[in-house]
């Protein structure tokens, strides 16, 4: 049969962008988009939080140098830090579909469903493909309380042309610490409700409990053990209710529980496409659906992958080979994760938690470095690395860093533990001093 295109990706973010770049050498290919060219990392994720991180954080540093020869501190400029941002943001989705145009990708703009596992319906034009590639991500979820619709999500926060004076955030993961952080160094006022005493569970305790002391310090106000149950329009905002009695009215609320997969409206079990009970869709090691012309990419898989841009883009770039021949599964290298707190909370590999349940496994080494002079200088006196190495290899195997920074250093980390080098091989280089290189052998050795 003849089919309009070879392969059809369904979402112009980084897994879809990877795929289709990696396949059009060799095939016919389309690429399906109904929101912003480019996804949510560059539209209203990873890099415009960025963009805002690297403002606030001029701020911090100037502060930890406050009685260090800094004579004042700066005051955020809102509006100013936000046009910044959107020099950037603004020519992203032209600047997507204009590199589609010259690389000869076909890009359709609406909301695909499928017919069938070869047929998708577009604004009421039907596209058929030999493959589909489905890489719609993932969508900030809301409480199922009442007064929901009233939630705000990141993308809101990241284009608030305003500043405002008190917020709300309801939850305690990546997303609303990055926001609480911006937000609060800006100068706004910021609640945060957290159903347990914990914020970002994936990382050590003793580390996160550092970060809250520090975004404690900083303004951000924690209500643990606290679950919020309705929302109400207030004349001045958002009434929030809590189930401790609270009744307090804030300009924003915004909702930072987690992102499911983006797959409601994409009709999947007409393809014969399989998801477990999130909506998230199954695959194999091939990265493929239970329709075996399907492949799934990024957040809208369910593994254990980590929900990143750059796992994204790795399993787009893997499917394109797969979908071309090459018959290997897929294989994940360590991968780091950052939180930009200010400081920033990092690791990769072997976790804390899991290294310390097998001690006749792995050697745990946690090193309180505020003293060092890498952090001295940057007046960083809360930094702490620990790094946890294989008894039986000496290999490094896993670290977790606070610290000015820490992606820095947490990269180094990654490219150790990957090509499993030896700590005798350190000494073999000579780096920049002083800077976080140089210090790698004071902590793997």
């Amino acid at each position: 049969m003849a089919y309009d295109y070879d392969t059809v990706i369904i979402g112009g973010g980084p897994g879809g962008l990877a795929a289709a770049y990696g396949l059009n050498d060799r095939q016919h290919v389309a690429i399906v988009e109904n929101n912003l060219w480019g996804g949510t990392c560059p539209n209203f994720g990873c890099d415009p939080k960025k963009i805002l991180y690297g403002v606030v954080e001029h701020k911090r540093l100037a502060q930890n140098f406050s009685d260090k020869g800094i004579q004042s501190v700066p005051d955020i400029d809102w509006g100013k830090m936000m046009a910044f941002k959107r020099s950037y943001t603004d020519m992203v989705p032209g600047g997507t579909k204009s590199g589609l145009k010259a690389s000869n990708i076909d890009a359709i703009e609406g909301s695909a469903t499928f017919s069938d596992a070869h047929t998708i319906t577009v604004a009421g034009r039907q596209i058929t493909a030999d493959n589909f590639v489905i890489a719609t991500g993932a969508f900030p979820a809301r409480l199922d309380i009442p007064g929901k619709e009233l939630f705000e999500t990141s993308n809101d926060f990241l284009d608030q042309r305003v500043q405002p004076k008190q917020i709300a955030i309801v939850g305690a993961g990546y997303v609303a610490t990055e926001i609480a952080n911006i937000a609060v160094t800006a100068g706004v006022k910021v609640d945060l409700y957290q159903h347990n005493d914990r914020i970002l569970r994936d990382y050590p305790e003793a580390f996160t409990k550092k970060l809250v002391a520090i975004l404690s310090a900083k303004g951000v106000n924690f209500h643990w053990n606290t679950n919020v149950t309705r929302l109400a329009q207030a004349d001045r905002g958002v009434e929030l209710t809590t189930n401790q009695g609270d009744d307090v009215i804030y300009e924003h609320v915004y909702t930072a529980v987690g992102r499911p997969a983006n797959t409601t409206d994409l009709k999947l079990c007409a393809a014969g496409v399989n998801t477990d009970r999130r909506g998230a869709i199954q695959v194999d090691e091939h990265m493929r659906s239970s329709a075996p012309n399907i492949y799934a990419v990024g957040d809208v898989v369910s593994s254990a992958m980590p929900k990143l841009t750059p796992v994204a883009s790795f399993t787009g770039r893997y499917v394109a080979g797969a979908i071309l021949g090459d018959d290997a599964t897929i294989s994940l290298p360590p991968i780091p994760h950052t939180v930009f707190a200010g400081p920033e909370l990092g690791k990769v590999g072997v976790s804390l938690d899991d290294a310390a349940a097998q001690p006749e496994h792995f050697t745990v080494s946690t090193q309180q470095v505020g003293s060092w002079y890498t952090y001295m200088r940057l007046a960083d006196k809360d930094a702490m690395v620990a790094t946890v190495t294989d008894k039986k290899s000496g290999q490094l195997v896993g670290a977790t860093v606070l610290a000015t920074n820490a992606e820095e250093l947490v990269n180094y980390f990654t490219e150790i533990i990957a090509d499993q080098k030896p700590a005798s091989m350190l000494g073999k280089h000579i780096m920049v001093y002083p800077s976080v290189a140089s210090d790698l052998g004071y902590f793997y050795n």
